[in-house]
């Protein structure tokens, strides 16, 4: 479905983007429209495959997750790559992975709550048939993280 935003679109999204759990009604109040037409216009962008569900963002240090590594992983063959990730996908520490061009098949972002856990789950990776090798490298401090920041700037 090729959908277009508009402006009303792009004021919802706004609203969603700084709570995803702000009510329809709440946003009909502020962008002085019904709550029907906030309902229809999400489930239309839902449809579109624009809005393909709502998180929430947690703060993994107050949960004792202090310790971020970036994995490098290459692999022996390109072509175990899905098999590859649908085994990092068992690793609930691992909490992004993406295909990539370079020195690496895989790049993967993960939590641990301090050096050894995260060497345990490098291991972990390590074991994994058909990586070769991993390369860990550590966040000393995370500047930046929102996936939602884009939006702000995309002009209607």
């Amino acid at each position: 479905m090729n959908y277009q935003l508009d402006e009303i679109d792009k004021k919802i999204l706004d609203f969603l983007v700084e709570n995803t759990r702000m009510p329809f009604t709440e946003i009909a109040k502020q962008m002085d429209v019904s709550a029907g037409t906030i309902h229809v216009r999400v489930k239309k962008m839902e449809d579109a495959g624009i809005i393909l569900g709502s998180s929430l963002n947690i703060d993994y240090g107050k949960l004792d997750y202090h310790f971020t590594a970036f994995i490098g992983i290459l692999l022996t063959k390109s072509n175990r790559t899905q098999e590859v990730l649908k085994e990092l996908s068992t690793i609930p520490n691992v909490i992004e992975a993406s295909v990539i061009s370079g020195k690496y098949n895989i790049f993967c972002k993960v939590k641990a709550k301090n050096t050894d856990d995260a060497k345990r789950i490098i291991y972990q990776i390590d074991d994994i048939q058909d990586v070769m090798r991993t390369e860990s490298m550590i966040s000393m401090e995370e500047y930046l993280s929102d996936k939602n920041r884009l939006i702000n700037a995309i002009s209607i």
